[in-house]
This record gives structure tokens, C-alpha cells and sequence, in this order.
């Protein structure tokens, strides 16, 4: 007994299938003449970089620390279609409420190409649902503490209190603010830079891993948070 095959589109999953000539390496071609895309079965597919999914599946594994080459090779595709999914991607942040009790600030540093090359990255954190809800990039000055201030500002987010370790930058910034000051009340933020280094290769302190390019690095970076924010990492 043969087994039916019913073909559907992969962009809407229409079955209104034709067939469309055949490729130069001789799988049959298919149209949707609803959709309008080309396509050929997934048993003909000898490229793993076009199958239904593959996207996705490389989203998931980049935010779960995987590295660029090892996503490659797990999934059976080229370098440069992981790269291409990253660069592709488009994570916009939005912060889930308009109010938070108290905000937790602090600051990390990676970087591009070398570690000479530094990029600091100073982020907004609330403690009881984990969000990430604001951040920004700079060197590890006041000017980018600032920077991140202003962000929370664009961003419609207002807060009962900040609370930083005692950098300067940090009293400078939000010295309007009601500021919390010290250790004890970074501890949130804190263990969230340890879930990061495990969620992003390119900020552990003592590895090989990190971009060759600055977009890459931000990308990377901005993927990896809407995972977390949305529960889906």
C-alpha cells in the first residue's frame, strides 16, 4: 500500500498545489498558486538551510548559548545561514508595564574582534519578573549612564525607585531619582548577569567567543533578551 503524500505550501500551507517543472538536479517543482512561492518537497530538500523550521530551530539554539559554528553543525547547514538569521533578525524591546516598584541597574563589558575593542552594556532590571526592560551601549562612563536614563524616559517607564551599586556614574545619573545605593540591593541583577553569561557566549569573561562585528554583537544580544522576557529561553 502506497502512502499519500499531501503537499501543502510552506508560507500558508495552502493545498492548492501544482506542479511547476523540474529542478536542474531533477526533484519536481512545485507552485501554490494561491501564495505564489516555488518550492519542492522536504524528502527532495539536500540543503538542511531551507527546511520548514530551520529558523526558528537556530533562533532557539543561538539563546541557549549555542555558538555559530556549533549551530551549523548540529543542524546540518552552512555558517553562513546561522549568520544570516541573526544579522535577518529584528527584536524590538518593549517593556511589558508602564510601572515598576524598583529598578535594578548595573553594567557588563564585552567586546568586538578583541577585548581591546570594549563595549559596555548598562542595563535596567526588575527583580520579580525577571524583564529586562530597558538598556543601552556605550563605554563605562557617566554619559552612557545617562544614556540609559533617558531610554527609560523614551520608553514611557517610570519606577518608585532605582537601585545601583556605588559607581559614580550611576549616583550621577540618577541623582533626581529615589536612590538605593549598595550591593544588597543589586543582588537581583546580579544572579541575572550569571543567566546571561550562560544564555550569550560573548559574555563570559574568559572565552574565545565573541563577534567579529559590532551588529552581530547587538543582535545577538537583543535576540537573546526578547527570549528571556517572553519566557520562551
Amino acid at each position: 500500500m502506497k502512502a499519500t503524500v499531501i503537499m501543502k505550501c510552506p508560507e500558508c500551507e495552502s493545498k492548492n498545489i501544482v506542479r511547476n517543472g523540474k529542478k536542474a538536479y531533477k526533484p519536481q517543482n512545485y507552485r501554490c498558486k494561491d501564495y505564489g512561492r516555488q518550492f519542492i518537497s522536504e524528502q527532495d530538500r539536500t540543503y538542511k538551510g531551507t527546511s520548514s523550521g530551520i529558523t526558528e530551530a537556530i533562533i532557539r539554539a543561538l539563546v541557549r548559548g549555542c555558538g555559530i559554528r556549533d549551530v551549523a553543525v548540529i543542524f546540518m547547514v552552512s555558517i553562513c545561514k546561522v549568520l544570516s538569521v541573526l544579522a535577518n533578525s529584528n527584536y524590538e524591546l518593549k517593556p511589558k508595564k508602564k510601572h515598576y516598584s524598583r529598578l535594578e541597574i548595573d553594567e557588563l563589558w564585552t567586546y568586538v574582534g578583541s577585548k581591546e575593542h570594549r563595549h559596555w552594556l548598562i542595563y535596567a532590571y526588575h527583580r520579580e519578573s525577571g524583564e529586562i526592560v530597558a538598556f543601552v551601549w556605550g563605554n563605562r562612563d557617566t554619559k552612557t549612564a545617562k544614556k540609559l536614563r533617558k531610554q527609560l524616559e523614551t520608553l514611557g517607564v517610570t519606577y518608585d525607585s532605582i537601585a545601583t551599586d556605588d559607581w559614580s556614574s550611576f549616583k550621577k545619573a540618577f541623582a533626581k531619582d529615589n536612590h538605593d545605593i549598595g550591593k544588597l540591593h543589586t543582588i537581583g541583577i546580579e544572579g541575572n548577569n550569571c543567566r546571561l553569561r550562560h544564555r550569550m557566549r560573548r559574555l563570559f569573561r574568559k572565552s574565545c567567543n565573541f563577534s567579529k562585528k559590532l551588529l552581530n554583537h547587538i543582535k545577538a544580544f537583543e535576540m537573546t533578551v526578547h527570549y528571556i522576557n517572553f519566557g520562551y529561553a
